[in-house]
């Protein structure tokens, strides 16, 4: 998948990026719905797919917290941005390390259970989704970012309860302890990957709201207030004590 790197356009590295990241969820899941379907060709490739993306995407990141060290944007905004990057590329980590998981294990599959596992993996998916959504609007427009943070959370929520959903369903099943863990462990992962995207958003959300209360003129404007009536108190205490010195 080839991408654009453009060293002047921070907003444009960050679509580039993010569209290598949707491209590695959609790689994910197909790889996980072929190891499903006992495919073992198909899912190595995606695998590989997968692993090529996770290093262009690695290269990508560090190209533009490089620039970012570089340039004037290393304040808090660049500090956030930075994380934002850091826990992106620690989901695509998580779901490599989660198809590789499936490659070594090769876990038995219960059948009852692929289609709740497949609606986790579409949640999660989703999760993503929306996180990128967030962060192209904190270039776009920060005012929408609140609002597409709470779908964020909203997401990961759903995510979360599919995942006790799915774990739920497996210790109910008449099945070894050993094999019951390793099923749960790999919807643990999946949700996994969305907490990562959710903690991501939180952070950048929270830069927002603060950059929104520091460059709020009516903000400043009480602020001001508030130091010249201190100012004034501190006078008027002075001049008394002065006064009565003498």
């Amino acid at each position: 998948m080839s991408q654009r790197f453009r060293p002047d356009d921070m907003e444009g590295q960050v679509n580039d990026y993010l569209d290598l990241l949707m491209h590695g969820v959609v790689l994910f899941r197909s790889g996980l719905q072929l190891s499903l379907q006992d495919r073992p060709d198909e899912f190595r490739g995606r695998l590989a797919e997968l692993r090529a993306m996770s290093h262009q995407a690695a290269g990508l990141r560090r190209a533009m917290t490089a620039q970012l060290y570089r340039s004037l944007r290393w304040d808090a905004r660049g500090r956030a941005l930075t994380d934002c990057l850091e826990s992106t590329e620690a989901i695509i980590s998580r779901m490599t390390a989660t198809l590789v998981k499936y490659a070594v294990e090769r876990p038995e599959p219960v059948v009852e259970g692929n289609a709740l596992l497949l609606e986790l993996a579409e949640s999660a998916k989703h999760t993503v989704d929306c996180m990128s959504v967030t962060l192209r609007a904190h270039f776009r427009n920060a005012a929408e970012v609140a609002a597409d943070a709470e779908r964020v959370r909203s997401a990961r929520e759903d995510t979360s309860s599919l995942s006790e959903r799915y774990r739920g369903l497996i210790c109910r099943m008449d099945l070894r302890l050993s094999h019951k863990s390793q099923l749960c462990s790999f919807a643990d992962a999946i949700e996994d990957i969305a907490a990562v995207a959710a903690h991501a958003v939180d952070r950048l959300a929270a830069i927002d709201r603060g950059r929104d209360t520091i460059f709020n003129p009516w903000a400043l404007g009480k602020v001001a207030t508030g130091w010249l009536v201190l100012s004034i108190v501190a006078l008027a205490v002075i001049f008394a004590l002065t006064l009565f010195a003498s």
